[in-house]
């Protein structure tokens, strides 16, 4: 069974090898990428697959400098995480700089599941927004979050609110003109309590997870939880954002509050 790709995160390359791969396979070939990828150092074995409502992965050390701390960067902006106890996905780089795109100016934003601070760093530094608020659960995310608004030197313009998603409208008694919802793989779609801190013309991103047959079922999953908040809601575009696996996509659906 052949190894067909494998993700680069700044520094780290992290192979998914397949289960018969022996050891000493697995170093020659985590050898060929120091040699062949500039600027990568460590090769790291991903084991098991993303966990919990953290999502965090188990990592083992195969080849090069042996560390889990990543300096990675993209869309004119840099980040810092270690890779087993905080989440990131660098396939989502596009998501990112496209949502960036579309924010208005002035406008405020929140990001829900923020992690590490990607969706809000990237969003602060390349849109007109007026101030951008990071909410995330897990402590050592914040952790790294704090130090990236800090690297982009954006202190100014991004607000960390930790803590729980579900509790977010005690802490912020705001509206927001956007919120970005990068779910991770969860049964509840925190959609009421998104709607408790929208207006009139807030524009929300939300991100789910189906087979392609089941996107109708997403959509009126949205439309049941609006009834519920008592919210009117006309969608905007409805988009496939990645592929999880070849029966499993990441779905994007942009919708506005009437």
């Amino acid at each position: 069974m052949a190894i067909h790709s494998y993700d680069l995160l700044g520094n780290i390359a992290l192979v998914k090898f397949p289960e018969d791969f022996k050891q000493k396979d697995k170093k020659k070939f985590a050898e060929k990428i120091l040699k062949e990828q500039k600027g990568i150092r460590t090769v790291l074995e991903k084991i098991g697959k993303i966990k919990g409502r953290l999502r965090k992965i188990s990592t083992k050390f195969i080849a090069g400098e042996n560390t889990k701390e990543v300096l990675y960067k993209e869309n004119g902006c840099v980040f810092r995480f270690n890779i087993d106890k905080t989440y990131f996905s660098p396939r989502l780089s596009n998501e990112r700089k496209e949502i960036a795109s579309m924010i208005k100016k002035d406008e405020t934003v929140l990001v829900m599941f923020a992690g590490v601070a990607p969706f809000s760093i990237v969003i602060a530094k390349n849109s007109p927004a007026k101030k951008v608020y990071s909410n995330e659960i897990n402590r050592e995310a914040n952790k790294y979050a704090e130090l990236n608004i800090k690297l982009n030197k954006l202190k100014d313009k991004v607000e960390l609110v930790s803590g729980d998603a579900k509790k977010i409208s005690t802490k912020l008694k705001q509206k927001f003109d956007v919120i970005v919802m990068p779910r991770p793989q969860l049964k509840e779609t925190f959609l009421s309590e998104a709607f408790k801190l929208c207006k009139k013309g807030t524009r929300i991103y939300y991100y789910d997870f189906c087979k392609e047959d089941e996107i109708d079922d997403v959509k009126e999953k949205i439309w049941s939880e609006a009834k519920k908040a008592k919210k009117s809601i006309k969608l905007l575009e409805v988009k496939r954002a990645g592929e999880l696996s070849p029966s499993k996509i990441r779905l994007r659906v942009d919708f506005q509050i009437l």
